[in-house]
């Protein structure tokens, strides 16, 4: 083949353009480091939450959103305070972004065969202000099928283009130089990497086996973050805004997801922004059976369980689980140390507690609805989570706060300070003499109270209000969370064609970029913060947008 376009990365966003491209009758090349087995990349292994605007999935479930009110959710969460220079592009694809969301972005994905869970979640409830952080209604549409149905709609019609000599893959091929001749992207060069049958996700050779070098009219780089290379993150960490860098960190991602292309498409003239932004999660645990090395889960709480940092102190209002993540991680990291506590009962970790990927939802992702019904309506919490309360190395059962708190210091021993049990006892019988009447001045126990209100987290994601040491909902439960990688935030700096623009503003003859390398557009749709069922739609923005671009060619 000789190809119009190469696409490097074989993840939802290279998928996804080249879907749009082979719809245009464009012929395709798209080359990617790891085996066959991992195509779809990281989209894979997520729980396939969309945000969306004004569904009939909210409409249904009572819940009354707007663009105007997304918009104002988004821009009060990014927060973007470089608009004469590295926010400039970001602002522009934000708002593109939430009217996409708010339109044809439902019908572009059901058109392909994509269905919803009609319950709407609501995550990232954010800072407590009208103007500021978070989500101000539900937006998160779980996908019937989990990642790999998000996946499986963009690849089927790509595999069809294979089938019809559209589409080439290179697989097994790493990219370690972008060919640029008189200013233009014109290919690129790498190593044959040896062949390798593990399966997806897991680590594979780096053994070289020749060179090669591809050439084509345009270069569209979709090669994903930086979620596994810990020391790229390290060195690019917020000291001045979030605190030091975690001495421990567990990884959302596999760890192919190294950011290896940012580098070389900088060197190739195109410009990296906000590289001081990134996305990681303070309920990280570790995998009791995991697939990559650092493998971690990340737990998607409901708003009951208490939160202390890792001194046994209550962090204060707004950290409250699933409200703010960043603001938390803050808060957790001042106090020298990187990790914290949740406390909880039975009741609360069977109805509150989901868990982040697709393997470990495989009522959703297998699309069983007899098992959907058997796993969450049945007494006890889905059988993934029970096996982390069983198996999980930061996972503390005890029918007694003394015996709870003995535990949680066995696990504390060379990582953190001994907790006071008395200390810790005052704190909560403080917010359980609370629920002795139906007012509260406790802001989480107002938030609960007002999560409630969605019909969505009554029937199946917050547990009814009850004292944490009442007996009749134990055992207690104590989690040790660790912070967890996940998105970049910042990235290659596009236009709305997802064009790759050098220092000066201009776009490098060639040369697109799309999905979690762009920042998912623009080189930071999402400011400071995500407002979650961001990754994968981004991804499927973005991809469109650099798709769509050259195939109008």
């Amino acid at each position: 083949m000789k190809p119009d376009v190469i696409v490097v990365g074989a993840g939802l966003a290279g998928l996804v353009a080249t879907h749009e491209l082979i719809r245009a009758g464009r012929r395709v090349l798209v080359l990617d480091q790891e085996n066959r087995a991992n195509l779809g990349g990281q989209a894979f292994w997520s729980l396939g939450g969309l945000f969306l605007v004004d569904s009939p999935e909210q409409r249904r479930m009572g819940i009354k959103d707007s663009y105007e009110l997304a918009l104002q959710d988004w821009l009060g969460s990014a927060g973007f305070d470089r608009l004469d220079d590295e926010d400039v592009w970001p602002r522009r694809w934000a708002e593109a972004y939430v009217r996409f969301a708010a339109g044809e972005k439902r019908d572009y994905l059901r058109n392909l065969g994509l269905r919803f869970v009609p319950l709407v979640g609501w995550a990232e409830r954010g800072s407590g202000s009208a103007t500021g952080h978070g989500n101000s209604v539900p937006r998160f549409h779980l996908t019937w099928g989990t990642g790999p149905e998000v996946v499986r709609i963009f690849e089927e019609p790509v595999l069809a283009g294979e089938r019809r000599g559209l589409v080439e893959f290179g697989f097994r091929h790493r990219v370690d130089e972008l060919v640029v001749e008189d200013g233009a992207v014109v290919g690129v060069r790498g190593s044959v990497l040896a062949p390798d049958p593990s399966e997806r996700g897991v680590s594979s050779s780096r053994e070289v086996l020749e060179a090669f070098e591809l050439r084509a009219p345009a270069v569209i780089v979709t090669s994903g973050g930086i979620g596994h290379n810990f020391d790229l993150i390290r060195r690019n960490w917020p000291t001045d805004r979030l605190g030091a860098a975690p001495k421990h960190l567990i990884s959302g991602v596999p760890e192919h997801v190294d950011g290896r292309m940012l580098a070389i498409t900088e060197a190739a003239g195109g410009r990296i922004v906000n590289k001081d932004r990134m996305w990681h999660y303070t309920e990280g645990v570790h995998n009791w059976d995991p697939i990559w090395p650092t493998h971690a889960i990340r737990i998607i709480p409901g708003p009951s369980s208490l939160w202390f940092d890792a001194t046994g102190r209550r962090l204060p209002a707004p950290n409250f689980p699933g409200f703010d993540s960043l603001g938390t991680l803050k808060e957790i990291l001042s106090t020298g140390h990187d990790y914290s506590w949740f406390v909880l009962t039975q009741s609360i970790i069977e109805k509150e507690f989901a868990l982040s990927g697709s393997e470990q939802n495989p009522d959703i992702t297998g699309k069983d609805l007899k098992f959907l019904l058997q796993s969450r309506l049945a007494k006890g919490a889905p059988g993934p989570v029970e096996k982390f309360k069983e198996y999980g190395e930061d996972f503390v059962v005890a029918d007694n706060l003394p015996d709870l708190v003995a535990g949680m210091n066995r696990l504390a021993e060379g990582r953190g300070p001994q907790l006071d049990l008395a200390a810790l006892e005052q704190q909560i019988v403080a917010r359980d003499r609370e629920l002795d009447n139906g007012f509260s001045k406790d802001l989480q126990l107002m938030a609960v109270n007002n999560a409630r209100q969605s019909r969505t987290d009554k029937l199946v994601r917050v547990a009814k209000p009850h004292k944490i040491l009442d007996p009749e909902h134990g055992p207690l439960i104590a989690v040790r969370l660790n912070i967890l990688t996940r998105k970049t935030l910042g990235g290659l700096q596009t236009d709305l064609d997802s064009r790759v623009l050098d220092a000066n503003g201009t776009a490098v003859p060639g040369l697109y970029a799309a999905g979690e390398v762009a920042g998912f557009g623009g080189g930071g749709v999402h400011g400071y913060n995500a407002l979650e069922g961001t990754f994968l739609g981004g991804c499927i923005f973005s991809g469109r947008a650099a798709g769509r671009a050259l195939a109008r060619g």
